[in-house]
């Protein structure tokens, strides 16, 4: 069912722990501590897929693909995130199954207001556009909600399956970032994805209609 009259919950504002956002087939809500086994578990069975993609763990840190302690850290660290308005995280919902992440990161104010997207999904859900989905759900919640400017999605050029995503949603590349993120441990370069509200105003009613 499309999510047109109802497309975000929570109880009293965009902070609030009670968060949802929601599409035709996905539901997005920050992670919480009961969470962690299902979470723990597609991120197991997904480590060679996705450790190539993404930042190393600080040697300081707790495992909180193993440890369920350094996953509550990590989830109330996101929530402080979320309550100060400085990121915003989701867990991707799949027919109430853990299938994912989309998260809302280093949001500015300012005179820039703006913010990036980062997604991963369990490769079983891969090739459905539940990630597309996702995605669009959370720029129109940080266009029409949280009132930001301007989305950037950064990824690595040989990361075919994380392009597609903008392929599908057709999001404006900006061309390539030199060595601009440092990922499993290399300091790689980034193609730069981009949206802006005028944008997102010009194709709002396309977008809803195609993904959610």
């Amino acid at each position: 069912m499309s999510s047109e009259h109802h497309p975000f919950t929570h109880p009293s504002a965009p902070n609030s722990s009670g968060l949802r956002l929601h599409g035709r087939r996905v539901m997005l809500r920050p992670l919480v501590s009961p969470d962690f086994a299902s979470w723990s578990d597609v991120r197991v069975r997904n480590e060679s897929w996705l450790t190539p993609w993404e930042p190393s763990r600080l040697a300081n840190q707790g495992d909180p693909i193993r440890e369920r302690d350094a996953f509550s850290t990590r989830c109330a660290a996101r929530d402080r995130d979320r309550q100060m308005g400085a990121a915003y995280a989701f867990g991707l919902f799949v027919d109430s199954s853990v299938a994912g992440e989309v998260n809302l990161n280093t949001v500015v104010r300012g005179a820039q207001q703006c913010a990036t997207i980062g997604y991963w999904i369990d490769r079983s859900r891969a090739g459905h556009g539940y990630i597309a989905e996702g995605v669009c759900a959370v720029i129109r919640f940080a266009f029409d909600e949280l009132r930001l400017h301007r989305l950037e999605v950064c990824i690595i050029p040989r990361n075919a399956n994380s392009r597609r995503v903008m392929d599908k949603l057709q999001l404006r590349d900006e061309g390539v970032a030199s060595r601009f993120l440092e990922i499993n441990g290399v300091w790689e370069d980034h193609m730069r994805y981009a949206i802006t509200v005028e944008e997102w105003q010009a194709r709002r009613d396309e977008m809803i209609a195609t993904w959610l």
